[in-house]
């Protein structure tokens, strides 16, 4: 399992594609939260690279139906994991990305202010690659080395923030395949 490092809030190696979609984290803030989300640009449709031109203001509304619902929108994640492994880095994870809406965990509200967003490219009811998982787990290793406060039982799904409206990443993200994976990756 390939090894990742942090280098300021950035993860090294990997693809950036900057979001101005964030903000700074509010005073006295700490990072202790990750969320787990799905995203498919159209729904249900893999490989389009439309993630990137949500997250950096440039969706054309045109270019599909569902898109004119959304194209609107200023919203983005730390970073996405497509389909093959592949990991694109949109916000610092020092800085708020804009990935949790109303959410609220462990008794806080507005999550975005201590969470760290990662996507995944997928849907609730199909099954992740398993490139993802390996992806995810030492992306998620490369976390809790950098941020002491982010420990294993503060990574959740963005249903598990926001029940009332998000339902990502679904039941067929394989929770136990992930958990395994991220503890051989903390070795």
């Amino acid at each position: 399992m390939t090894r990742l490092t942090i280098e300021n809030g950035w993860l090294a190696g990997v693809r950036q594609v900057r979001s101005p979609n964030h903000d700074a984290r509010p005073a006295g803030s700490r990072v202790d939260t990750l969320v787990v989300h799905g995203i498919t640009l159209p729904p249900g449709c893999f490989g389009r690279g439309q993630v990137d031109a949500l997250f950096t203001n440039a969706l054309d509304p045109s270019a599909h139906p569902y898109y004119a619902a959304i194209a609107h929108l200023k919203v983005s994640a730390h970073a996405l994991i497509e389909r093959t492994g592949r990991i694109t880095q949109y916000v610092g994870f020092e800085a708020r990305a804009w990935h949790a809406g109303r959410s609220c965990f462990d008794g806080r509200e507005a999550v975005n202010d201590f969470g760290i967003g990662i996507e995944l490219e997928g849907t609730d009811d199909c099954p992740y690659a398993p490139a993802q998982y390996r992806a995810l787990a030492a992306t998620t290793a490369a976390l809790l080395s950098a941020y002491p406060a982010l420990t294993a039982d503060r990574i959740v799904g963005h249903s598990d923030i926001a029940p009332q409206r998000k339902t990502d990443p679904g039941p067929a993200f394989d929770w136990a395949l992930f958990h395994r994976l991220r503890e051989r990756a903390c070795t």
